[in-house]
């Protein structure tokens, strides 16, 4: 008389139930995996029922095969929804990630802007363009010739000193880094044809520290007309048409003699600026004066047919008492509210 089946529908209902329990139990993917192995994997209670048919009676393989084949399929299909569930969840996820939300204020880039200093230098460049004048350019490391000799600078001149020039190593190069941009002034003169109308802005250098009021490194604008017949009153029409564009319509000029080794006569240039913080007032702006005749010798111009004159300032002075600007620090130290006050949006 055969045995009872040992591979019952209670008994398969039973491991059934524990895998449908543990499959819904699974909180993501990496869990389900794991669960996977734990209820149909080889050390599994649905593998052991499986491996039980070989040892049970010939009778009943049929009926528990079938019953082992049916909870397969039932594991198999709850593994298929729950990994359906998994992946709906991970593209919601994801898609709630990735969205936007289009009533939300716009996100603002600030826009950039160019330095103050570079600002003004083509502001005054634009003014002596729209008088027929021409921009000249040249280098920064220069030789002495054209730095000193060229404008009448004497062999012992203070500005020769190394405690006021940067010299370039060997010393006897002759090249320094220019301390003044009227070396382009002579560089015009010999390259030019006559008459020479030219504007010369850029970067000069000088041994001074950095303070409130000095820099090393800073910027000039230096002006250059040579023609037949020029006298102080063209300068001075010339300088009084450009202090008021950049001062105002008001603005004055005035002239003290002074001395400088490529002009004579020389005169400091003094600005009545009306718009000044504190209520009007002169301010030093510059030098200038008429082309010293050895200036011209020397790049082989005759002084008794052809005059000139020369003027020079600093843009960095420029916009310091055209902006109330008081610290020099504020125009090398990057500090982005100092381009907030001209205009910059951040």
């Amino acid at each position: 008389m055969s045995g009872s089946n040992p591979i019952s529908e209670t008994v398969v209902a039973g491991v059934v139930a524990a895998a449908l329990s543990a499959i819904a139990g699974a909180q993501d993917l990496a869990s389900l995996r794991s669960v996977r192995q734990a209820t149909v994997g080889e050390q599994s209670e649905i593998a052991k029922l499986n491996g039980q048919l070989k040892t049970i009676d010939a009778e009943f393989k049929a009926a528990a095969g079938a019953l082992i084949g049916k909870a397969r399929a039932e594991i198999a299909a709850a593994f298929a929804v729950r990994e359906e569930q998994f992946a709906a969840a991970e593209e919601l996820s994801k898609l709630a990630a990735e969205k936007v939300d289009m009533t939300a204020v716009a996100t603002r880039v600030p826009f950039g802007a160019r330095h103050p200093l570079s600002l003004l230098q083509d502001q005054i460049s634009d003014v002596f363009i729209g008088m027929g004048w021409e921009i000249a350019e040249g280098p920064e490391l220069e030789h002495e010739w054209f730095n000193f000799d060229a404008l009448n600078f004497d062999a012992d001149h203070p500005a020769r000193a190394m405690q006021d020039t940067f010299f370039v190593e060997p010393v006897d190069s002759h090249l320094v880094l220019r301390t003044h941009t009227s070396p382009v002034q002579v560089r015009s003169l010999l390259e030019r044809e006559l008459p020479i109308y030219v504007l010369c802005p850029g970067r000069v250098f000088r041994t001074d520290e950095l303070d409130a009021t000095h820099t090393p490194v800073f910027h000039q604008v230096e002006g250059l007309a040579i023609d037949k017949g020029l006298t102080m009153a063209d300068l001075r029409g010339t300088l009084e048409h450009f202090a008021r564009i950049m001062f105002g319509a008001e603005a004055q000029i005035r002239l003290r003699p002074s001395f400088f080794p490529f002009t004579e006569p020389s005169a400091e240039l003094d600005v009545w600026h009306p718009g000044a913080k504190g209520g009007a007032r002169w301010v030093e702006w510059g030098g200038c004066g008429m082309v010293n005749p050895n200036v011209l010798l020397a790049a082989g111009i005759d002084p008794e047919v052809y005059q000139g004159f020369a003027f020079g300032m600093g843009i960095e002075r420029t916009l310091m008492f055209r902006n109330d600007v008081r610290d020099m620090h504020d125009m090398v130290e990057a500090d982005v509210r100092f381009s907030q006050q001209f205009g910059v949006n951040l």
